[in-house]
C-alpha cells in the first residue's frame, strides 16, 4: 500500500450527478466542492481536478459549472440525451474511466469521488498499476465493491457540516 506524502502528485476525478443525486436524496442539500478538493488533496500536490457533468437545461446549471472552475476544477460536460420513447441518459463512466487509465502515468494518487460500484474494476486496475486509489462518497450510497477496491476511503455523510453546503 502506497502511503501518503507532501510530494504525491494527487489527481481528483468527480463523477458530479453520482454526489448531486446522494446529497439529494439523503440530504436534500448540495455538496460544498471547494471542501471536497481540500480534502482530496491533502496538502499533496494537485495535478489535476476534474468534474463530470451533465448538461440537461436546468436554470443554475451554468452558474454550477462556472463555480466548480473558479474552485479550481475542470468541468467535463456532457449533454442529456433524450430518446424517442422519452427516455433521457447520460453519463461519464467511460470518459471518466479513460481519464483515470491516462493519468496514471502522471500520478501517484488518484481520488475518485463518487459511489458507483461500476467503478470498483477500474480501482482494482489502477492499484495493480501502482497508483494509490483513495475514493470519496456518501456511505450509505456507496457501493461495498467500490469500497473494498480502494486504498483509503472517506465517508462524507459522517462529517456532513464540512461536504454540504
Amino acid at each position: 500500500m502506497v502511503s501518503i506524502h507532501p510530494a504525491q502528485r494527487v489527481a481528483v476525478l468527480a463523477d458530479a450527478q453520482n454526489l448531486y443525486h446522494s446529497a439529494q436524496s439523503q440530504f436534500s442539500q448540495n455538496v460544498d466542492y471547494a471542501a471536497l478538493l481540500e480534502k482530496a488533496v491533502q496538502d499533496r500536490e494537485l495535478t489535476r481536478a476534474i468534474a463530470y457533468v451533465i448538461r440537461a437545461d436546468s436554470p443554475d446549471e451554468e452558474r454550477f459549472f462556472e463555480a466548480l472552475t473558479d474552485i479550481g476544477f475542470e468541468t467535463k460536460i456532457k449533454d442529456i440525451k433524450t430518446f424517442a420513447d422519452g427516455t433521457k441518459k447520460a453519463d461519464w463512466d467511460v470518459g471518466l474511466s479513460l481519464d483515470a487509465v491516462t493519468l496514471a502515468d502522471h500520478v501517484d494518487t488518484l481520488v475518485l469521488v463518487t459511489g458507483d460500484g461500476d467503478f470498483s474494476r477500474l480501482c482494482s486496475h489502477l492499484r495493480h498499476e501502482g497508483v494509490r486509489v483513495e475514493v470519496m462518497g456518501f456511505g450509505s450510497s456507496t457501493a461495498e465493491e467500490l469500497i473494498e477496491a480502494t486504498d483509503s476511503f472517506i465517508d462524507l455523510s459522517e462529517r456532513k457540516e464540512t461536504f454540504l453546503l
